[in-house]
């Protein structure tokens, strides 16, 4: 057993549970790249933003369904057909509303998985956005996101 120094406690390593625990988490979360080349695949999801008005005005992913989580429970249904995978994304990872977003659709009965990174990734990896005005293409953050290729190999 050693010392973890980020938990200032003994740390042991069960590698069963970590196993389950990152294979489950790949079960339930995707990333902005894969979405974006999901999207380009004619994907069998729904893409669901799960923020406000004003946010979806402000910017969204061409061809998401805007669906703010407190209209989840009521609309859904009429929306979305039963057992339709759903992808869920709100703001970015410091936001817990992709969270409760998918939260509810699994309450629901859908299959579904959360985006991380959220829309602040989605454009900081320089994809399209889209607003009332049309969609405008985007520009890659070198401070996080390979510029120089096409895929960051991870």
């Amino acid at each position: 057993m050693s010392r973890c120094p980020l938990a200032g406690r003994p740390h042991s390593v069960d590698l069963m549970t970590a196993l389950a625990y990152f294979s489950a988490k790949l079960d339930f979360e995707t990333d902005v790249s894969d979405v974006h080349a999901a999207l380009e695949a004619d994907p069998d999801f729904v893409l669901v933003d799960s923020r406000g008005d004003d946010a979806w005005a402000q910017g969204r992913i061409p061809g998401a369904l805007h669906l703010p989580t407190r209209e989840i429970a009521r609309r859904a249904a009429s929306l979305i057909p039963q057992g339709a995978p759903i992808v869920s994304y709100c703001w970015g990872p410091a936001c817990n509303g992709a969270t409760r977003a998918a939260l509810e659709f699994a309450r629901l009965g859908y299959p579904v998985r959360e985006m991380i990174g959220g829309f602040e990734y989605w454009v900081r990896e320089g994809f399209a956005v889209e607003t009332d005005e049309g969609v405008r293409p985007g520009r890659p953050d070198p401070l996080t996101t390979v510029v120089a290729a096409v895929r960051c190999d991870c």
